[in-house]
């Protein structure tokens, strides 16, 4: 298949400026492109994953990627899906999440070679302008009553939206233009809700005697129970491993819906059409062993933390159910997985196995406790307790510190001396 056929069949591509010279476009000699992330967070998420890997999958089909994080448009906020103004941040807060979040995209593309990835601030240019010369410049360029007409626009107008959100759009589409200008950057992509944004700056550098140039937009992913993609009672998922450790992204991953997976596998998988397909047709004969899911989750936590953390998590998965060596994980994966189940904190000697079961909160009481040890339904560090008055020595604590409880197949909990 060609790029543009296999980026069709894995659904994305939900619009388009003019589908045939798209084709053309990307099918043909490499051209620059760029897609955008606003500092908003100190970290991208899952949700995020969609353009990286879009813009990963660009740059292996030999095109020159531009990576944009906005300075200037981070200050600013996008008013899309929002129904309120949003709360801006100091700068100096922002131009650090800059930084942080040019780090976190380094991993996923190649910066040397023929068709090299490059980094861009929009503060770089737009922090030069003047307020005349971005108005008389470029503010003259967008006629008001197709800003309004705009949803993301329109949908604010009721409940109200500032003259700065409301500009956020002359900013985007100046930033392609600046691209197109500086780098000769002819295409560019990004969300479903961009759209509006990103037909403002094609059409505005139409309007600047420039061009031609293009853009796509990618679907915007929702779970089939129709919540947001990437959010769960704990929050947002993140690609920085200290606020989502490896453990808890893989399980995000692992844990995802039986009617998720196939558009999961589509959109963020490098596996060939071929795969993919083998892989789901092997799901749908034997669905309890999460096959898809295991294969997904395990691709996207090597590709954003790396294979050594990816083998630990699944590591971690079997060993707490007793299918492997809790001694080979490491201290951090203990804990993110611990803390994922529950992690109670003991200090000083070791209680008595029954004490510890009722600390974890696996027994309501020393009696349950004693019935769980005597039906052989307890154990510790994947080995079944029988005394019920054992004190636990040091020699258990695993990394020098951590303790694994189960009750029966699947219900366990984590202890810390401290």
């Amino acid at each position: 298949m060609t790029l543009v056929d296999d980026m069709l069949w894995r659904g994305l591509i939900q619009d388009s400026t003019d589908p045939d010279e798209l084709r053309k476009h990307l099918d043909g000699d490499a051209i620059t492109f760029y897609v955008g992330f606003d500092p908003t967070a100190a970290s991208l998420h899952v949700g995020n994953l969609m353009q990286v890997v879009t813009a990963r999958r660009l740059q292996l089909a030999g095109h020159n990627p531009l990576l944009l994080v906005g300075g200037a448009t981070g200050q600013i906020g996008d008013p899309g899906g929002r129904s309120t103004e949003r709360q801006l941040n100091p700068q100096d807060v922002t131009a650090g999440w800059v930084l942080r979040i040019r780090d976190q995209l380094t991993p996923f593309m190649t910066f040397d070679g023929d068709n090299a990835a490059t980094m861009v601030n929009n503060l770089d240019w737009t922090g030069e302008l003047s307020v005349i010369d971005f108005l008389r410049d470029v503010g003259k360029h967008f006629p008001v009553n197709k800003m309004i007409a705009r949803d993301v626009v329109k949908n604010r107008l009721e409940t109200g939206i500032s003259f700065t959100e409301f500009s956020y759009q002359l900013l985007q589409a100046n930033d392609f233009y600046e691209l197109h200008s500086r780098h000769d950057c002819s295409l560019q992509f990004g969300g479903s809700d961009q759209w509006g944004n990103i037909t403002a700056g094609v059409d505005y550098v139409r309007r600047r005697g420039a061009g031609p140039v293009f853009a796509f937009t990618t679907p915007l992913v929702l779970k089939a129970d129709g919540t947001k993609f990437g959010k769960s009672a704990g929050g947002a998922t993140w690609l920085d491993p200290t606020m989502t450790s490896p453990y808890a992204f893989y399980q995000f991953w692992v844990n995802a819906d039986d009617r998720d997976v196939p558009h999961y596998l589509r959109y963020f998988s490098f596996k060939t059409r071929e795969e993919i397909e083998e892989l789901e047709k092997a799901t749908a004969e034997r669905p309890q062993a999460r096959l898809a899911q295991k294969e997904l989750a395990f691709e996207i936590t090597a590709l954003v933390h790396g294979e050594e953390e990816a083998n630990q998590a699944v590591m971690a998965s079997q060993a707490l159910f007793g299918r492997g060596s809790l001694s080979d994980l490491s201290a951090d994966t203990l804990r993110a997985a611990l803390s994922e189940a529950g992690m109670t904190q003991v200090r000083g000697e070791l209680p008595t196995v029954v004490a510890l079961l009722q600390e974890a909160g696996l027994v309501k009481s020393g009696g349950d406790a004693r019935r769980t040890i005597a039906e052989g339904g307890a154990y510790l560090n994947n080995e079944r307790i029988t005394d019920p008055e054992a004190v636990i020595p040091e020699s258990a604590l695993l990394q020098g510190r951590f303790l694994v409880l189960r009750k029966g197949k699947r219900t366990f909990a984590g202890v810390e001396r401290v």
